[in-house]
């Protein structure tokens, strides 16, 4: 046997132990969806005004019906609904008699709406008016920690193995999102989120690795599938945790304290055999290799000696632009892992700047993710990953673009549409985000597979750090355009992803690339390379999985 696919046939491709250890892997998925989308319930702005300078029982459900005196203290005599649509400023009275004026000035404290929230980092620190963008950076510190995570915990998985990463990047969220209920004030807030979203993030991309490592590979497209089923699991929770709770610290610990669960992985799951065998540790990966086939009740293949395993010498991300065809078709990858990661996480972040009921909009988003997986499933083998995806990309977008017509044309009457529209557009954000891990995954090279897909996190990780100040326009243009406007932006950049996407070449049921050289001449129609093959025989070592040679012209 010259592989390691080859021995996991033997033994069982995604047995009874494979779906146990899956199972345990996909806890942490849940965890992801809970802090990935955290920061939307944490830092969410409520409806606020200018609090009444000397009324000190004043609240939000107190406008219009002021006594006399303390209208002319704050507001023009002739404009008495001011409070209705300032938020920032309130006029003060100089001078006295027919000498006096108004002044407007920003003010330094506020009221705010309950109905939501009790209280969250916006109202506890007043981050708004002067200081509303501040919310906003701490989504892209977040989202910038994802980014450092997933590089340096990859790293460090390489370096120590994948068990113990598991276990050091389990203790460091314990850690940072326990003590982020406790923060005193923005700055530290804001550190602790980008620790969170680094642990948080780099954990779940090893479990992933270990879920497909430890499964066969006609297995490997469902189990990444699968992966992504448990993440709205997490949003499910999370909506039920604020909406009980209604307080950001209070929500933080509810997310923060079942991630104890997580440490026990370090002694259930064993380590990658994959990676064991890469670190020349043969006899702890037969260990494994023997382990799992004796509990899928499998016999492991005798007289294999897995230092005789064949093994692809690495190489560099940049190979990947040292040949046109691989850097045009790298570039719309990554094009797609930006707009995915932004149109997913943006819609989410958006939609409180839309109207109805938080709590409803937002366990919608959370719900549509579940069937969007399971048809995912059901069209990627039929109808290939380039086709699936594709649609995905402009389902999304063209469902972001519609909000056109209801936000600016319908008003307010059209707010069930506009929400409608904006699930329709997470179906298709949330199958684009399944599908690009796979087919991203098949398309670079063996040799690159690794470095390429980093990179194509780093990417999305960039979309998901301007996701925050797109939709951060809504708030600062006001008004029905300021609603629509990020939606549009999403919508655009979205449909011309999956335009693109129908330049790259099918994977679904063919021979893929191990070299560069290979990826480059890979679905082109110069070279015979689209050989059908089962998804089982990925690893068969017949010449009719090989890539053949040049076709030779001969003159008549």
């Amino acid at each position: 046997m010259s592989n390691l696919e080859d021995i996991l046939k033997r033994i069982g491709e995604f047995g009874r132990y494979q779906i146990f250890l899956f199972l345990l892997l996909c806890l942490p998925s849940i965890s992801n969806g809970c802090y990935m989308m955290a920061i939307v319930l944490l830092a969410y702005t409520p409806k606020h005004r200018c609090k009444i300078p000397g009324y000190d029982n004043d609240t939000w459900t107190v406008q219009g019906d002021y006594h006399a005196s303390l209208i002319n203290r704050t507001i023009p005599p002739s404009d008495d609904s001011f409070y209705d649509y300032d938020r920032c400023h309130v006029y003060k009275q100089t001078g006295t008699g027919n000498s006096s004026s108004y002044t407007m000035t920003q003010c330094s404290k506020w009221v705010y709406d309950h109905d939501t929230f009790d209280e969250t980092v916006v109202t506890e620190g007043n981050l708004v008016c002067s200081e509303e963008m501040k919310p906003a950076h701490a989504q892209m510190v977040y989202y910038c920690g994802v980014l450092v995570g997933d590089l340096f915990f990859g790293m460090l998985s390489d370096s120590i193995g994948r068990r113990k990463t598991i276990l050091i990047c389990t203790v460091c969220l314990l850690i940072s999102s326990v003590s982020t209920a406790f923060t005193p004030e923005f700055y530290s807030f804001t550190v602790l989120e980008f620790l969170v979203g680094a642990s948080n993030h780099g954990l779940f991309i090893l479990v992933c690795v270990m879920g497909i490592e430890l499964t066969g590979p006609s297995k490997r497209m469902l189990a990444g599938v699968l992966m992504h089923l448990f993440f709205p699991v997490g949003l499910l929770y999370l909506t039920g945790t604020g909406f009980i709770l209604r307080n950001w610290k209070t929500i933080q610990l509810v997310v923060a304290i079942p991630c104890v669960v997580h440490v026990c992985l370090y002694w259930i799951i064993p380590e990658s055999p994959r990676w064991l065998i890469s670190q020349g540790r043969y006899k702890e990966a037969e260990t494994v290799l023997r382990k799992v086939a004796l509990k899928n009740r499998k016999p492991y293949p005798e007289k294999i000696d897995l230092s005789q395993i064949d093994k692809v010498k690495p190489g560099r991300v940049w190979q990947l632009f040292t040949s046109k065809t691989l850097a045009w078709r790298t570039c719309i990858i990554f094009l797609n892992w930006f707009s995915v990661s932004q149109i997913f996480f943006g819609t989410t972040i958006h939609m409180s700047n839309l109207g109805g009921n938080f709590y409803l909009k937002f366990l919608l988003l959370a719900v549509v993710e579940l069937p969007a997986i399971a048809i995912t499933i059901g069209l990627l083998s039929k109808f290939g990953r380039r086709n699936v995806h594709a649609f995905f990309m402009m389902l999304s977008g063209g469902s972001n673009l519609l909000t056109i017509f209801t936000v600016l044309l319908g008003g307010k009457d059209f707010e069930p549409f506009t929400i409608a529209l904006c699930c329709i557009g997470k179906v298709g954000s949330t199958g684009a985000f399944a599908v690009i891990y796979i087919f991203s995954s098949e398309l670079f090279p063996t040799v690159v597979r690794t470095g390429g897909m980093g990179a194509s996190s780093c990417v999305a990780r960039i979309g998901g750090m301007s996701a925050p100040y797109i939709a951060k326009l809504g708030t600062l243009v006001g008004s029905h355009y300021g609603q629509a406007l990020p939606l549009v932006i999403f919508g655009c950049i979205s449909v011309t992803a999956g335009i693109f996407t129908l330049f790259l070449p099918e994977t679904v049921n063919k021979r893929l690339p191990d070299t560069i050289d290979e990826g480059a001449r890979f679905g082109t129609s110069k070279e015979d390379l689209d050989v059908y093959v089962q998804a089982s025989d990925y690893s068969d070592d017949s010449e009719e999985t090989k890539f053949p040679p040049p076709e030779e012209k001969t003159l008549l």
